[in-house]
């Protein structure tokens, strides 16, 4: 057995699988790192399983294959060449696999799969054998609980087994954060009703458990023992009797347990008699059924003919259809000619969906995290097929790697594929595998070709899920590099990498004219302002778009198809929930407020007031700029400055322990203080009721103490920032920096009468209106400026400092964990360990590969849609997933919202098309004489051109000049040379005077 790797055990490498932990957990990757894996057959199925499992961390992989590589590989199996036809695919594929993470052990094996081979392993995946090993090997399994998993695509038809054993324990069935709640009451009797503090809904389901903190009176409840729950209402729910417990006073929160669950799977023979089916596609629940024959009734076919049906003929397929019906005489028997016409074939894009959705099946098996697949799994991609049937004869290998795509959809839409031009947009996780995919279909190989942009460089959390990169990789473009890659897994392949982002500044590159040139464009974004700017642009340019997106296991695709469907922006999530100013500045009482906090304190501290002080000293016109601001801002940053280059400045590193001291003082003990004196913790509302009650959490001060960790961490960060801002060597020395602490003199505090803290939302938003409506003191701004001109060192270098998460060694998040469990102190709630900081205060997207694979490949599946000139909307299909529940849907795109002026009809994909150079009178008349339609009010982008309130001499003066001209002059821009057209919206009335709904106009430039 050859064995690449050697790494096991030990501790889990965060910085690697940064973004998996936060979606399996350390417990569920502590599991898996002892978990080993035997994969049997390493085509392009069992390559894409293998490439998830090794990238997710398990402890080994062993590749089993006893078949050699034909050209037929090659269309999915993205690791061989042509050079490797004729060598096993296990060894052939073994090192690059090996090279997808260093701590998996990966082997490949190519003997017999004995019983005593077999026993050493965990989970045994089997993607190539015939039914009379997977039934052995299925007793096998089942006997030993070895979890076993049976997976085949076969053309455009997939099928998945799993059978993880009698008992089979889940630890946590979704992956969900569990959910809490703040206690109002708790009755005292014999349903113990709990009901939540101001109508707060729960989030509870009926049969959860919790268990209970914080609860006054009530003391039996807190840390108690997972209690069995009954929901009532959205508000309220039961805990059977409390009538020998205290009385319940106040305070508590109650917050959900995960509970184990066991469940038992029949073994491979005993559900194939009753088999149970997991429904993707509603609008085939009777395919399953019979896709479970055709499967079986294929290795009959083989048995019988020693071979697959031939592609797309006739009287091989009516052969298949009687071994079907002979096994099951109730049979869809169009679905299983199509069957038998195109299961010699193979696609990567369907590999790849299937192989992530194994790959999570896995990684379950190995960690009980999420719930596994039950029983069986069907799926097929029919709509893919071009709308024109495929002949026989179109279908016949051509001798390239191409051939087993061919054997589904002809030679005539390979054609098609390789002259297509496709953009990716973003070459990161979900980029490398549309790249990927892309490349092996043979997109763009001909008179086509693929775009990929992305701005960023490759870290090394990327490599978790980015599996186009390597650790020699890192700090190189991703773009060029997912480029290179993809070129060495097809010669083929025509790629033009772009490191740059989308945007109104890189439209230079971007043209209307190179989008132009395309027929369709894939998403691969992770921010929404990015979505909507392409999605815009493809609603332009009249091209499809696909847009895949994944959070953690769960992800969706959504396609766009022009004059047909809705686009991406005519829906949109609710925005996140903000926290309220009021909760923030003095009223937290959850670990996420102070990790908001504290985020916004780096950026104030470290970020904004050095960013402020750093222009003062290099721009000119900086001063004469914020003056301008309204309201208070003014004096705000120019006091902020003078902190920066006056007051505060350091001038050694004991300054910064100092300046580190006073801020600690400054915000764990005065500020709590001042607030102590406002607010007693015996204060009362006016209506009788504590103030500090319910959210509100009654803090206390701090006590500095150089021996407490937190409290050192503080000082130890805050103050080596505070030296890399002004420039001043760091000390890394933790004995150093307790010595130089304990020299620093504060000042005792003494809280101040007539100090207004905010106890309530609006009154803290009205606040902060203030900030711009103000009135400035204008003395104060005079005199600032007056010090700061005389005394200000113009030459001091302050670099502001932008917030990197996954750097270890730049303290950032060493301030923010201190930082916000400093706070957590004061308001007692309970602190957060740098994980979980780093997932809250980074905003941190949970990512890993099985995720991606499968939307990605789903993605891709749509791409061959709109490529084979699909238009009707039943064919396509958005897809939304979770493979923590296992749930896969999919639905049909929903139609373009229909508007009407008059009685034309029309949509987002319409809009007026005026050719210039018209002057803006000729262009209001064009409107009032041909669409019957007096232009009102006319913008290109922010800029008013024309209303019906302008001044009349402002009209006058604007009427006679060209649209380009009165663009140039209103915007104050100059219009470039590779701008082909201008936007312009309108409001525009009707003959009767009524306002009227109408699309954009472009104008196309002369």
């Amino acid at each position: 057995m050859a064995a690449n790797n050697s790494n096991s055990g030990g501790d889990i490498d965060e910085s690697l699988y940064s973004r998996q932990l936060y979606v399996l957990g350390h417990d569920a990757m502590r599991r898996m790192a002892n978990s080993d894996i035997l994969l049997s057959g390493l085509g392009g199925l069992g390559l894409e399983i293998a490439k998830n499992v090794i990238l997710g961390g398990v402890k080994s992989i062993t590749l089993h294959d006893t078949a050699t590589c034909t050209l037929n590989d090659l269309a999915s199996q993205f690791y061989l060449t042509e050079s490797d036809i004729g060598k096993n695919r296990a060894v052939a594929s073994c090192a690059q696999l090996a090279e997808l993470n260093s701590y998996v052990r990966t082997h490949s094996y190519t003997g017999a799969l004995t019983d005593e081979f077999l026993s050493q392993f965990r989970v045994i995946v089997l993607t190539n054998s015939d039914a009379v090993e997977q039934q052995r090997i299925g007793y096998f399994a089942h006997a030993n609980n070895i979890a076993l998993i049976i997976a085949e695509t076969r053309g455009l038809f997939a099928k998945v087994f799993c059978d993880f054993g009698d008992k089979f324990t889940i630890y946590d069935q979704d992956g969900a954060q569990p959910v809490s709640t703040m206690i109002a009451s708790i009755t005292h009797d014999a349903q113990g009703v709990v009901t939540c503090l101001d109508e707060t809904r729960h989030g509870f389901n009926d049969g959860d458990y919790v268990t209970f903190s914080e609860v006054q009176g009530m003391q039996e409840l807190n840390g108690c023992q997972p209690i069995k729950i009954n929901v009532l209402g959205p508000y309220t729910f039961s805990i059977g009797d409390t009538s020998q417990f205290e009385a319940y006073k106040s305070g508590g929160v109650a917050t959900q347990v995960k509970m184990p669950k066991t469940i038992s799977f029949k073994s491979l023979a005993e559900a194939d008699k009753e088999p149970e089916f997991l429904i993707s596609d509603f609008a085939k629940l009777d395919a399953p059924a019979t896709l479970h024959v055709a499967f079986k009734a294929l290795g009959c076919y083989i048995n019988a003919n020693r071979t697959l049906p031939r592609p797309w003929n006739n009287e091989d397929a009516q052969q298949f259809l009687q071994i079907c019906q002979e096994i099951k005489s109730d049979v869809d028997e169009q679905l299983v000619l199509q069957f038998a016409k195109i299961c010699a074939g193979n696609t990567c894009p369907l590999d790849a969906a299937i192989g992530g959705i194994v790959a999570q099946e896995v990684l379950k098996a190995c960690s009980g995290k999420f719930t596994p697949i039950f029983q069986w799994f069907y799926y097929d991609a029919l709509e893919c097929l071009p709308a024109e049937p495929v002949t026989e004869a179109d279908a016949q290998p051509l001798g390239t790697r191409y051939d087993a795509q061919i054997a589904i959809f002809g030679r005539k839409f390979q054609d098609q594929l390789a002259d297509a031009k496709w953009f990716i947009v973003g070459a990161g996780a979900i980029g490398c595998e549309l790249l990927k995919n892309f490349g092996m279909l043979g997109l763009g190989v001909g008179n086509g070709q693929i775009f990929v942009t992305d701005m960023d460089l490759i870290e090394k959390s990327n490599l978790n899920r980015q599996f186009l990169f390597r650790p020699h990789d890192v700090q190189k473009a991703k773009a060029l590099t997912a480029a290179d890659a993809i070129k060495r897994m097809n010669p083929d392949v025509k790629v033009t990498a772009y490191e740059l982002r989308v945007g109104a500044e890189t439209e230079k590159v971007f043209s209307e004219d190179f989008f132009g040139k395309l027929h369709g464009v894939a998403n691969a974004l992770d921010n929404v302002d990015a979505r909507i700017y392409m999605d815009r642009k493809c609603i332009f340019n009249r091209i499809p778009l696909v847009e895949t997106g994944t959070l953690g296991t769960m992800g969706n695709v959504q396609v766009i198809v022009p004059f047909a469907t809705e686009s991406y922006s005519s829906s949109q999530d609710p925005p996140e929930k903000s926290i309220p100013i009021c909760t923030l500045k003095n009223f937290p009482n959850a670990i996420e407020h102070t990790l908001q906090w504290a985020r916004d304190s780096f950026e104030g501290v470290f970020k904004q007031n050095a960013e402020n002080a750093a222009q003062y000293i290099s721009d000119p016109q900086f001063t004469e700029r914020i003056l301008k601001l309204p309201g208070i801002q003014p004096l705000e940053i120019l006091e902020s400055i003078k902190k920066a280059l006056l007051d505060d400045k350091p001038k050694s590193f004991a300054d910064c322990v100092e300046w580190a001291r006073f801020h600690w003082e400054d915000q764990y003990a005065n500020q709590i203080k001042q607030l102590l004196f406002n607010f007693p913790p015996e204060q009362v509302t006016s209506s009788g009721q504590p103030f500090w009650s319910g959210p509100k959490r009654c803090p206390e001060p701090l006590v500095f103490d150089v021996n407490e960790p937190m409290h050192l961490d503080y000082i130890y960060a805050g103050a080596n920032l505070r030296a890399e801002v002004y420039g001043i060597p760091q000390v890394r020395d933790r004995q150093k920096i307790a010595e130089l602490v304990q020299q620093v003199k504060v000042p005792e505090f003494k809280p101040r009468s007539g100090v207004k803290i905010e106890t309530n939302e609006a009154a803290a938003a009205a606040a902060a209106n203030n900030f711009d409506d103000g009135e400035v003191d204008q003395d104060r701004v005079d005199k600032i400026l007056t010090e700061l001109l005389k005394n200000a060192d113009k030459s001091s270098k302050i670099t502001p400092l932008e917030f990197e998460k996954d750097d270890d060694n730049n303290l950032h998040m060493d301030f923010i964990v201190a930082c916000s469990n400093l706070r957590a102190t004061n308001y007692k709630i309970p602190p957060a360990d740098r994980h979980k900081s780093k997932l809250i205060a980074g905003k941190i997207i949970p990512a890993i590969a099985t995720t991606t694979s499968v939307l990605s490949g789903l993605a891709v599946l749509e791409v061959i849609k709109l490529i084979a000139g699909h238009r009707d909307l039943p064919k396509f299909k958005n897809a939304f997933a979770n493979l923590a529940l296992p749930f896969l849907a999919f639905s049909e795109p929903l139609p373009a919202a229909k508007n009407k002026y008059y009685e034309k009809e029309w949509t987002l994909w319409d809009r007026f098309e005026v050719t210039g150079e018209l002057s803006l009178q000729e262009f209001l008349n064009y409107f009032d004489e041909k669409e019957k339609l007096k232009i009102t009010m006319l913008s290109q982008g922010v800029s008013m051109l024309y209303s019906f309130f302008m001044p009349k001499a402002k009209c006058a003066e604007r009427l006679p000049l060209p649209m380009s001209e009165v663009v140039r002059r209103v915007s104050k821009r100059r219009i470039e040379p590779y701008e082909r057209s201008l936007v312009f919206e309108i409001c525009c009335n009707d003959i009767e005077g009524e306002d009227v709904e109408v699309p954009y106009v472009r104008y196309t430039l002369p």
